[in-house]
């Protein structure tokens, strides 16, 4: 019971799988949930320890598994200290243009499943009297951004929930990490949803650019192994919560402008 344990959903690839190696790298145990198992068993196989790592295949939309989806990611290593609310699918396709279909679709990823699945371990969190739930939100959890609208929806609402179970649960000893990486480089925006509900399948121009999904991966690492609150992860782009809270004005007009696809 005194090895560590993180639940780690979109394991699979991006910022979830460095995410992964790191922690496994540290000496956690380490369960992989994403919908795709043979990426997960990859990933496993891939890390510097493969019998510290527990595969369990996972699909957020599918919310009717998961109390058994909990119950096997508790048993698999006897409890789970953290988990890591990375799963997600980001979206590109102006307001307009989509139909309240792939609204409801982004919201159901990215804020009814993981609020979904925080509720089946909330209980093990409080009869431990011990967690913490990491929650990989964005600089758009902030503040909104053209062609991101439910996206950035969808994480605005997740601060809202877990600043909530913040405090609700502070005697418990639960803590809560949010996490608002801005351009990494990952598949994010190859898989994000344009207008018809289909991925991008183009590499934004700043994510390519963006910080590696490693060094990532460590600021990760270190805000929870801190227990930060709130972390922002990237470039310049993290200057943008400042200029959000200091002068709105000016950032808006700084967005209007910006190539933002």
């Amino acid at each position: 019971m005194s090895e560590k344990v993180i639940w780690i959903t979109g394991a699979s690839s991006g910022i979830g799988e460095a995410t992964a190696y790191k922690f496994v790298q540290e000496g956690y145990k380490v369960v992989l949930s994403a919908r795709n198992k043979e990426a997960l068993e990859r990933v496993k196989n891939s890390s510097s320890s493969p019998q510290h790592c527990k595969v369990l295949p996972l699909d957020l939309v599918d919310q009717a598994s998961f109390a058994e989806k909990t119950l096997e990611a508790i048993t698999a290593f006897g409890h789970i200290d953290i988990i890591l609310h990375n799963g997600g699918i980001s979206q590109r396709s102006l307001i307009r243009d989509t139909p309240i279909a792939v609204d409801r679709k982004l919201m159901e990823v990215n804020f009814f499943g993981t609020v979904a699945l925080t509720k089946e371990l909330l209980p093990h969190f409080i009869e431990r009297k011990s967690g913490q739930f990491g929650v990989i939100s964005s600089l758009v959890g902030k503040f909104g951004s053209p062609y991101r609208s439910s996206y950035a929806a969808a994480k605005h609402a997740l601060h809202g929930f877990f600043e909530s179970l913040r405090l609700e649960h502070f005697e418990e000893n639960i803590a809560v990490t949010m996490i608002c990486p801005g351009f990494i480089k990952t598949d994010v925006s190859k898989n994000a949803l344009t207008a018809d509900g289909t991925p991008l399948n183009e590499m934004d121009k700043a994510q390519e650019n963006g910080m590696s999904a490693e060094d990532c991966a460590k600021e990760i690492f270190k805000a929870l192994k801190n227990k930060k609150e709130e972390v922002y992860i990237g470039g310049k782009e993290t200057m943008g919560i400042y200029l959000k809270r200091f002068v709105p004005a000016i950032f808006t007009k700084i967005l209007r402008k910006s190539e933002v696809r």
